[in-house]
């Protein structure tokens, strides 16, 4: 088997969606993928990241929320920037790699009952589960 690519995924707080990609692809595409995420700063994992996660049998409860900083030395083979606002929010990176965007709507924004929050953070999840593995197929 030849050696794994490596991921970077890319947010603004490596809260949500980032870390929804890297429990994603780590457990999906885990064989041919060496996966991290991180951001612009580092904050906390989502609760309701961890527990939509759960509901595909994914656990994420144990990953933490990284500073691109911790990341400086590394090289990846692709950067996928998550933010659906665009790149003036997401991070730069300046190692070398292939960089996509993958845009996705903020779950952390959405409003309402407990309910209705995590339907919103189920459908990036799902959304992100979809585009992600679509494009990632292509990179095997």
């Amino acid at each position: 088997m030849n050696q794994k690519k490596r991921i970077l995924f890319l947010c603004i707080a490596n809260s949500c969606r980032s870390q929804m990609a890297e429990g994603l692809v780590r457990h999906y595409l885990g064989d041919y993928f060496y996966v991290e995420s991180a951001g612009i700063i580092a904050t906390i994992v989502n609760p309701n990241a961890i527990k939509v996660m759960d509901e595909l049998g994914i656990d994420i409860s144990g990953h933490r929320s990284k500073d691109l900083s911790e990341f400086n030395e590394h090289n990846f083979d692709i950067i996928i920037t998550l933010c659906d606002e665009g790149d003036a929010l997401c991070p730069e990176w300046f190692g070398g790699g292939e960089k996509v965007h993958i845009g996705f709507s903020d779950p952390i924004r959405a409003k309402g009952s407990e309910e209705e929050v995590l339907k919103v953070f189920r459908s990036v999840r799902d959304d992100m589960k979809k585009k992600l593995m679509s494009f990632l197929q292509t990179k095997i």
